[in-house]
């Protein structure tokens, strides 16, 4: 009888765990088109990933579009194998993500991507510090990257960064 019993004990877990995924597929990212699983996006990467040898133990993909407040659009899509990522040192990318830590210079990449640009606008919002405050906080993310100057006295995030800084703010939620 107990051989009877084991396996449709397996097949009501094998059922148990298809139901599970199932009801895990159909929970789509807030704002996403649900298709018949919800992964969307994650179905696309892994049908390229058939294809791709460079990403045979894995893949990573940045992807987003958005129309920023100030009126522009921006659309970003990157993706990369994860091939030997674990096994290299990360300790180069530090002073890309030490720039994000602080609030001044977080809150900096939002005024700029909501349009307040001009040095001198920047310098009028409270918080943001004295202009040689202001000043060495543009310095660091210029130099991570995470901003560029775009003319005198002014500052923008450039498009090829806007979407890996969202996945960054958006990965740091808890």
């Amino acid at each position: 009888m107990s051989d009877e019993i084991s396996p449709l004990r397996e097949e009501l877990i094998a059922l148990t765990q298809r139901v599970d995924a199932l009801e895990q597929g159909l929970r789509a990212p807030s704002g996403a088109t649900a298709t018949h699983d919800g992964f969307w996006a994650l179905n696309g990467l892994e049908e390229r990933r058939a294809d791709d040898p460079s990403t045979e133990q894995g893949a990573v993909m940045l992807v987003g579009a958005l129309t920023l407040p100030a009126g522009g659009p921006v659309s970003w899509q990157q993706t990369v194998g994860t091939t030997g990522q674990i096994e290299t040192t990360w300790t180069e990318r530090a002073a890309v993500f030490a720039a994000l830590g602080h609030p001044v210079r977080i809150e900096l990449l939002r005024h700029i991507l909501a349009g307040v640009q001009a040095t001198a606008d920047l310098a009028a919002i409270d918080g943001l510090g004295t202009t040689g405050q202001l000043h060495h906080h543009l310095r660091q993310l210029v130099s991570a990257g995470w901003v560029r100057q775009s003319g005198r006295g002014s500052y923008e995030v450039p498009a090829a960064r806007i979407v890996p800084l969202l996945a960054c703010v958006l990965g740091a939620e808890r």
